[in-house]
């Protein structure tokens, strides 16, 4: 059960100097909707996200040395790895998407919050016509 796009607000973040965790649990909880009065686990009330400057997110500690990221074909062998340096450059806007993902329940409604996500790499997007609420 989920609810019309009528009542869903639009937020934006600028992730340049943010703290990539700190961002990710804001943006988790609001596509969730757990700030709302009528926040249930088992129905999907969550708004939609918008992050901007994607590449300019920072990692605390070593992270970003030593932070890996796996991805395994389904072949004998094949383990996929790469690090943050490497995703900063191919795309930059998967390093929160796969933080987001992970602070995200793991249920059926997991694929439907993501939806809503919407990350980019640099200033521009292409949702200028919305009525943002800017979070901070």
């Amino acid at each position: 059960m989920t609810t019309d796009n009528q009542n869903r607000k639009w937020y934006i973040f600028d992730a340049k100097d943010e703290i990539l965790g700190r961002l990710s649990t804001k943006t988790a909880d609001l596509l969730r909707g757990k700030k709302k009065v009528s926040f249930a686990n088992n129905i999907d009330e969550g708004d939609y996200v918008v992050i901007v400057n994607a590449e300019k997110i920072i990692l605390t500690g070593k992270k970003e040395e030593q932070k890996r990221y796996y991805k395994h074909t389904g072949y004998i062998g094949n383990l996929k790895t790469k690090t943050v340096p490497e995703l900063r450059v191919k795309n930059p806007g998967k390093i929160i998407e796969n933080s987001v993902y992970g602070m995200l329940p793991k249920n059926k409604l997991r694929d439907q919050f993501m939806k809503r996500l919407k990350v980019y790499a640099g200033k521009e997007h292409p949702h200028k016509n919305i009525k943002f609420i800017n979070q901070d």
